[in-house]
């Protein structure tokens, strides 16, 4: 093998950040989004209902939809595609009775919603699967027999095939959508955390809580991943490094800074009204003050590029740091390398010969003779002065980053952890996702 392609097989493999959907899928996703006061503005609202009602019968809605999927084994992405389509719908129509129509019931929206979803995922299950499953969600009796001549199910299939068109109909067939979990795993790829599992847990939590929000109607599913990431790295304390050009990890992907603490705050005010579990933090995301400072971001490392390793606050282990490219760089660190060659091959010399000074002992014959103890010697000397240089165990400086700070150029220098810092994150399993009851009682669904 040649000597360029044999460095280049070697060579670590770069991983480029999400690309962005495409333009069709953009511009058909803007056209669903909706600012704050919009939202308080819908056609249940205007009908009479109560802005805190309304959420609630959204989220029961979602919820109907997570346990039919759950009892038919359907993917989360086919889930999260069906809360979407629900939460459209329903800024196009209204759930209370009023002089226009009698109110869309959420339970029989969703149904249609989830037998919608599966097609449009390719995730198909049987018309009578399906009817079984929303039967017994809906009557709270996983153990129901349902028959194809109960009354109860010629009453849903009825529904769901009579409400798809009205669904298609509402959300103008708009049905290339692209939920934010693929678009976290991938970022997860591109930082390379996918094996950690405790932030890799959080910032799924964050995702499964906003399918029960209205959070997919004010932001883009690219934001509510990136979001996700980013409340997931302040609680598990874990910060990504800037790229080669000094910009940080969110500009890199394409996101706003504000837009992710919009997206947090809103989040962090739904947990603030659950009530929590004993032993339970109900508010365990926080509230992120936004328009603050970028440079002292918490998950933000200022000035360090990573090679193949994990950087989190705390960490004694520090992330590799190069000077960043000049003209003459490249020549200038070569040759500081050969000087600290030099320079150790001299500094173990000296400290062997002191060595022996020290004990009063020289070497026998036998080692002499032999280069594997002489070796084995001469590392254990070095060992030992470094421990004595440094009892804190923290590696020393190299030489080169102490050097570079007189050059021309600027330099990027890693912080270095004050002792005693806490490593590995808050102490505990990943977030505790609000478990938001159902309340609603038998026999509420109505043809």
């Amino acid at each position: 093998m040649p000597a360029a392609t044999e460095a280049t097989a070697n060579a670590p493999q770069t991983r480029q950040p999400p690309s962005l959907p495409s333009e069709i899928l953009q511009i058909a996703e803007t056209q669903w989004l909706f600012t704050e006061a919009e939202l308080l503005r819908t056609p249940s609202i205007l009908d009479g209902m109560a802005p805190e009602k309304e959420r609630e019968n959204r989220s029961k809605g979602v919820n109907f939809i997570l346990q039919v999927g759950i009892m038919l084994k359907l993917p989360q992405i086919t889930l999260a595609t069906a809360s979407i389509f629900l939460h459209r719908f329903y800024m196009r129509h209204s759930m209370q009775n009023s002089a226009r129509g009698p109110g869309l019931h959420y339970y029989s929206m969703a149904a249609t919603s989830l037998f919608l979803a599966t097609k449009v995922e390719e995730n198909c299950r049987k018309m009578k699967e399906l009817v079984i499953a929303c039967v017994r969600v809906a009557q709270k009796d996983p153990q129901k027999l349902v028959d194809e001549q109960d009354k109860e199910y010629w009453r849903w299939r009825d529904n769901i095939l009579q409400y798809e068109d009205t669904l298609l109909e509402a959300i103008c067939f708009d049905l290339s959508l692209e939920p934010p979990y693929k678009t976290l795993f991938e970022l997860l790829l591109f930082f390379r955390e996918e094996h950690n599992k405790r932030l890799r847990n959080a910032a799924w939590a964050f995702v499964n809580d906003s399918c029960l929000t209205m959070l997919c109607l004010l932001f883009s599913s690219r934001t509510i991943a990136t979001s996700a990431l980013y409340v997931a790295a302040k609680h598990c304390e874990v910060a990504f490094p800037d790229d080669a050009q000094g910009r940080p990890w969110w500009d890199v992907i394409g996101v706003d800074l504000g837009d992710i603490q919009k997206a947090c705050n809103y989040m962090a005010g739904i947990y603030e009204n659950v009530p929590s579990k004993a032993g339970n933090d109900g508010g365990i995301y926080g509230r992120t003050p936004e328009g603050g400072d970028e440079w002292n971001d918490k998950t933000r490392v200022v000035g360090v590029k990573i090679d193949g390793r994990r950087s989190s606050r705390g960490s004694l282990e520090a992330p590799d740091v190069s000077p960043m490219a000049s003209v003459d760089g490249g020549e200038r660190h070569a040759k500081r390398e050969r000087e600290d060659a030099a320079g150790e091959e001299k500094a173990l010399s000296v400290i062997n010969g002191a060595g022996k000074e020290t004990n009063g002992e020289a070497l026998n014959g036998e080692e002499q003779g032999n280069p594997r103890k002489r070796q084995r010697t001469n590392s254990e000397a070095a060992q030992h002065r470094a421990d004595e240089d440094h009892p804190n165990g923290l590696p020393a400086r190299p030489r080169w980053i102490t050097e570079a700070a007189r050059t021309e150029g600027p330099v990027l220098h890693a912080e270095r952890p004050a002792e005693g810092a806490q490593t590995g994150g808050i102490a505990g399993g990943g977030l505790v996702s609000p478990k938001l009851n159902d309340v609603s009682e038998e026999g509420e669904v109505e043809p």
